[in-house]
């Protein structure tokens, strides 16, 4: 019986570009079917273009000192893999507005790009929670919280019972010509994103 999957390339520690952990400070979230995504040819973790619907908008949150995080962790089922997905980010804020905005991201579906401190490859930027969206499943304020100055501390996840089907997404999206990189992508990311 043949497997549904084949592994076809090995990995070597690169020493002149070594691995570095963490992800920017600064995510991009916004509602779950105001995007359409361009798939690399035979290559369903590739995401070459991004394209707003009706107008729609990114927001950034920016946060400071390695205060985000994104987790993808694999869960075994008799369908087959499947992939639970955090985002954890601190808001060093509190209006009404705020309030209203993560309302809104625990009734809604959302997704999320991050990119990583490692500026290496295809993956540098990753698309979560685009099958299913993400929700936000956790969120606390605590007034004396020195780490975030009485702000909030939040995590986008999967909506209970669903798990994503593949791993995040890589984006590498290329400029007019020549071939993606790190700016390009940026760049026609950024272009997507609101001005406030």
């Amino acid at each position: 019986m043949s497997v549904y999957n084949k592994i076809s390339a090995g990995f070597f520690l690169g020493t002149t570009d070594p691995i570095t952990a963490g992800i920017e400070d600064q995510i991009f979230i916004f509602n779950k079917g105001d995007f359409t995504f361009t798939y690399a040819n035979n290559n369903p973790l590739l995401i070459t273009g991004i394209t707003a619907v009706g107008g729609a908008m990114m927001y950034s949150y920016d946060g400071t000192n390695n205060s985000f995080n994104a987790t993808s962790k694999l869960v075994k089922t008799s369908a087959g893999p499947r992939y639970t997905e955090e985002i954890d980010y601190n808001i060093a804020g509190i209006s009404t507005a705020l309030k209203a905005q993560m309302q809104a991201q625990g009734y809604g579906r959302m997704q999320c790009i991050t990119f990583r401190n490692w500026k290496t490859g295809d993956s540098v930027f990753e698309l979560w929670g685009a099958e299913n969206g993400l929700i936000l499943g956790d969120s606390e304020n605590t007034a004396n919280n020195e780490t975030v100055e009485g702000g909030y501390t939040n995590k986008l996840m999967n909506p209970d019972k669903i798990r994503e089907p593949y791993p995040p997404r890589g984006i590498s999206i290329p400029p007019v010509s020549g071939s993606a990189t790190y700016a390009s992508t940026l760049a026609a990311i950024m272009t997507l994103v609101s001005p406030t």
